[in-house]
């Protein structure tokens, strides 16, 4: 039985042509890889792919597996939690991007498995409001408390108001934005890569948030849930520690994140996870190059099988 903020089931799309998206790289701190197709780079991350979906399967966790060959040049598709996002009682959302490769990223067939698979009620999109350069990448913007209903949001361009607003209003969650810089001072792009919300737990880089105010706030909203606060670093943050998700396998609840980012963890803050969740390691540097991690890989499946 999968928890509400640990979903049993996750959509993942298998890259062909991967490389590092010049058109994102301007906001994104994180990515390193070249900006050019590179057939033996592209055959690694499918590597590293195909293992980590090899794990999750072998942990219980439901993988739905899309190719993308590359027809439409998205090098990012690898990371389709940008996209869409599913919620319970049958609701999925499909976001407006702000870039115009990734606005390629979405797939009617990833909607359409969907709704064969499980019960789905409806589809809100709001990718229309592209047109008035409006942008909130999912839940790489957001990451969402699904039990006390709290989008948390780091601002940035990638995360309009008036739609999290929107957002807010058709799902019943409540905006918490804020404003974060990092050792530079640069905006956070995706607020999933600094702070991770569990069952029990929360990964959060409070120093990262500007406002001491907000961040106390902050703070006492994940604590007041009953959550055990695991603050991370600057440095497990560039390691992408922050970056990893809850999931439901068929011995509980485990979390998955990168190898490099459980590397980067103290064994403090392993000891604090474990007592909830199994970390499971997944080794993905070759797709880490492009400014993403394992929960950027894994788009979460909130909503009722129709059968199993």
């Amino acid at each position: 039985m999968a928890l509400i903020q640990a979903p049993n089931g996750v959509v993942m799309i298998r890259p062909w042509r991967f490389h590092s998206n010049p058109e994102t790289a301007t906001d994104n701190a994180f990515q390193k890889a070249s900006a050019t197709p590179d057939t033996n780079v592209s055959l690694q991350a499918r590597i590293e792919f195909d293992a980590a979906v090899e794990t999750l399967k072998k942990k219980g966790v439901r993988v739905h597996v899309f190719d993308d060959f590359g027809e439409r040049e998205t090098p990012d598709s690898v990371f389709p939690n940008n996209w869409f996002s599913t919620h319970p009682g049958g609701h999925i959302a499909v976001y407006s991007m702000y870039s115009p490769s990734r606005r390629r990223e979405r797939r009617q067939d990833v909607i359409e498995m969907l709704k064969c698979e499980y019960r789905v009620q409806d589809v809100i999109d709001y990718s229309g409001l592209e047109w008035d350069n409006l942008f909130l990448e999912g839940t790489g913007a957001m990451v969402l408390d699904h039990i006390e209903r709290v989008a948390y949001t780091a601002k940035s361009n990638r995360a309009s108001d008036i739609i999290l607003e929107r957002f807010c209003s058709n799902f019943q969650f409540e905006p918490m934005a804020f404003d974060t810089a990092d050792t530079h001072g640069t905006p956070i792009y995706h607020t999933n890569v600094m702070m991770c919300i569990g069952t029990e737990f929360a990964l959060i880089c409070l120093e990262m948030i500007v406002d001491k105010g907000r961040r106390m706030e902050i703070r006492k909203r994940l604590e007041n849930s009953g959550r055990k606060i695991v603050d991370l670093s600057f440095e497990q943050i560039d390691n992408f520690a922050g970056n990893a998700l809850e999931l439901t396998g068929n011995d509980g609840s485990i979390l998955a994140m990168s190898q490099r980012a459980a590397d980067a963890l103290t064994d403090e803050q392993k000891e604090i996870i474990g007592q909830s969740a199994q970390i499971v390691p997944l080794s993905v540097p070759t797709i880490e190059l492009a400014g993403g991690s394992v929960r950027c890989m894994l788009a979460g499946i909130h909503l009722t099988p129709r059968k199993l």
